[in-house]
């Protein structure tokens, strides 16, 4: 007896043993992944700056989104001259950003000549693109790079697909047969709108044998009007104004922040002018002139830092050129808004059916414009 009460207590000890043992491996915490670390994301503006209302700002909402979705740390510097471009790259680089976004075509030979100085900084530059060097230009004087350099992204867009079906738009709704463009300064990535613009009322011409007339931008001679600038909404208005006078009715300004000098003038005449935006959608942007503006030619550089500030966390980043198109959305015609249901159905139709051919292949602006 006494020896199966000892077998007893061992066996009662031992469940005892092993029930201790097994809570502990079955309410045991999961074990935590740490989570990635925070990257700083550091923006160089124009000098139209922050609150122009087209791609300083557009940029600054692609970093915003990042900020909120992906918790990075992002900031932004102001240039207000030419001269602030350099300084200020250098001022972020100083402050080891993981990625350094600079806006604009005019930055193209600082951001270079910084990269090449500075190997491991990644960067990516908002509508240019590398090598730009050619014949007998010198590097970080003429020109930026005369190759590829992997720790830079050049974002470039072509937005003279999605200024193709403004043109055509604007052709379509003219009242007068005579539209008009100007831009900031004759660079190309201004001059790519016009010269999409242009031959999109070529190819309403073409298709509805009209002779709608295009006022700012002649493709063949290179030549437009421009106003030097991207911050004066008075050149904007003076711009517009002339134009409207020589009968102008439908205008895009391209211009950034001095583009909206264009919905002033168009909401203060009778009978009104029509605008249409380009880089944001101006109906969101600049909803003062709602009842003016016909649509916007985006140019959605937000998604382009947002996607490049991805790819630095997810360590896909790479140099050489990213471009935008209508294809993937990078680049667009806004919505009608307001003006939805003046468009006749037909020409809804035809812009969409000229998107579709855009996409396809089978119209290019360059074929429009008689160019190879």
């Amino acid at each position: 007896m006494k020896k199966i009460s000892a077998i007893f207590t061992i066996l009662v000890a031992a469940a005892f043993v092993l029930s201790a043992c097994g809570p502990a491996a079955t309410t045991a915490a999961p074990a935590t992944q740490a989570p990635a670390p925070k990257i700083s994301v550091g923006m160089v503006t124009d000098t139209g700056g922050i609150n122009d209302k087209s791609f300083n700002n557009l940029s600054w909402q692609g970093v915003q989104q990042a900020i909120a979705q992906l918790g990075i740390n992002g900031k932004y510097l102001e240039s207000h001259q030419q001269s602030d471009y350099a300084k200020n790259i250098q001022q972020l680089v100083g402050e080891k950003d993981d990625l350094i976004v600079t806006v604009g075509f005019l930055m193209g030979t600082d951001t270079a000549t910084s990269a090449k100085a500075n190997p491991n900084q990644k960067y990516a530059i908002i509508d240019y693109t590398y090598p730009d060097c050619s014949g007998t230009e010198v590097e970080g004087k003429d020109c930026g790079s005369a190759t590829v350099m992997n720790n830079v992204r050049g974002l470039a867009f072509q937005t003279d697909q999605a200024a193709f079906l403004a043109g055509y738009l604007a052709a379509g709704m003219s009242k007068t047969g005579t539209v008009g463009t100007w831009g900031g300064l004759s660079i190309p990535t201004v001059t790519i709108f016009m010269k999409g613009f242009q031959a999109g009322v070529m190819y309403y011409n073409t298709k509805h044998s009209a002779s709608v007339k295009v006022l700012g931008w002649d493709d063949v001679s290179q030549k437009g009007t421009f106003i030097n600038g991207f911050t004066s909404t008075d050149d904007g208005k003076n711009a517009t104004a002339s134009m409207a006078q020589e009968g102008a009715d439908v205008i895009l300004p391209v211009a950034g922040g001095a583009g909206l000098g264009a919905g002033a003038y168009c909401e203060s005449v009778t009978p009104k002018c029509l605008i249409i935006g380009v880089d944001q959608d101006w109906f969101l942007s600049a909803p003062e002139y709602n009842d003016i503006e016909l649509s916007s030619v985006q140019k959605r550089v937000d998604v382009a830092v947002f996607k490049s500030i991805q790819d630095v966390i997810a360590g896909k980043f790479t140099g050489g050129t990213v471009t935008y198109t209508l294809a993937d959305g990078g680049v667009a015609l806004a919505p009608f808004h307001n003006f939805d249901s003046q468009i006749p159905a037909a020409l809804k139709a035809e812009i969409t059916q000229a998107k579709a051919d855009i996409i396809s292949g089978a119209v290019t602006v360059n074929g429009v414009l008689g160019e190879k």
